[in-house]
């Protein structure tokens, strides 16, 4: 008997993805179509430059958001470009050397030099080695926030203290209250990982989302909060109704806060990539195939690289899952079900 529902329920199941499959995959694209990191339309003349060996429209781009202070433009193009320089950095060579006190080529080589140290297993000495390197960013446009990004980043390498860490993120916070980059810098800080603990890493969030604006990409911090104690395996299984509360109201605030951005644009697609991985996590299959719909093309590193070495596989993996279960949860007479973040 035990056998023959079993059999049932999986014979329902698959008549369930078999009806309702095709039509969950509307507004995804085809898996060859998906694109991982992809930069912006603004930055890609920038890297096609670069590699050519050209330094020149880089370093117009990186002016015009110093100019603005533009500050979040400025440290998502400093991400990328520092990703490209990390196989192809004649380019970056070529403008030291024509601009060795320039403030946005300073910051590209402090930037570069971190993200190398880091990948090392001998991250601790060699950040130590980068320090200088790090000053000299922060001397070069006092009004820059995004060189105490990798100053925070640099502390939580080198062990430092939380005396050093809170005089950095003073002077990071000085500079531009609601910097996405330094708040994320200094999550990492206080997480449970590093130096903090799964409730600091929440408190940080919480606060710094409540005082910025609805359209902030701050607004994502808890979901980040959320992301770290899901992957705390150990600690998500001793979750109390507390915690689940605060990784189900985490999600609420981001699914906010992608409402209010187009679909397939990239600039939340990051927060979009790791709010789908939360709400799968949950077990919030229609949210997250939601969040699929709205990510379209623009699969990001994180999180799924926290994964498997197969980035883009464990993206894809995990959209096909969502799409699966979605179907396979849907009664053969009704449409998919589609529940709140709250019940499940």
């Amino acid at each position: 008997m035990v056998c023959t529902m079993a059999f049932l329920r999986a014979l329902l199941s698959s008549a369930r993805t078999f009806r309702y499959g095709p039509g969950l995959s509307a507004g995804l694209p085809a898996d060859d179509a998906v694109l991982l990191d992809a930069p912006d339309e603004w930055l890609s003349p920038a890297l096609v430059a670069a590699a050519l060996g050209e330094y020149e429209p880089a370093a117009k781009l990186l002016a015009t958001t110093r100019d603005a202070a533009d500050w979040e433009t400025r440290d998502r193009a400093l991400a990328r470009l520092v990703a490209f320089a990390r196989g192809r950095d004649g380019w970056l060579t070529g403008w030291l050397a024509a601009a060795p006190r320039d403030p946005d080529a300073l910051l590209v080589k402090a930037a570069l030099a971190v993200r190398r140290a880091w990948e090392s297993p001998a991250h601790s000495e060699l950040l130590r080695e980068v320090g200088p390197l790090i000053t000299a960013a922060t001397e070069a446009d006092p009004r820059d926030p995004v060189p105490w990004r990798l100053a925070l980043d640099h502390a939580r390498g080198t062990h430092a203290p939380h005396t050093v860490f809170e005089s950095l993120w003073e002077q990071a916070v000085r500079r531009c209250t609601h910097h996405y980059g330094t708040h994320v810098s200094a999550l990492r800080y206080l997480s449970a990982e590093w130096y903090g603990s799964h409730r600091e890493c929440f408190d940080f969030a919480e606060r710094a989302a409540e005082d910025a604006a609805r359209d902030s990409l701050v607004q994502a911090l808890p979901v980040r909060a959320a992301f770290a104690l899901l992957r705390d395996e150990k600690a998500a299984a001793r979750a109390n109704s507390v915690q689940v509360d605060r990784v189900d109201a985490a999600a609420d605030l981001a699914i906010g806060l992608s409402a209010g951005f187009p679909a397939g644009d990239p600039w939340p697609a990051e927060v979009r990539n790791l709010l789908a991985y939360v709400l799968a996590a949950r077990g919030l299959s229609a949210e997250a195939l939601e969040q699929f719909r709205l990510i379209g093309t623009c699969a990001t590193s994180f999180p799924w690289a926290s994964v498997t070495g197969d980035t883009l596989g464990a993206f894809l993996d995990a959209r096909a899952d969502v799409r699966l279960r979605v179907a396979s949860s849907t009664p053969l007479c009704g449409r998919p079900e589609r529940g709140g973040l709250r019940g499940h």
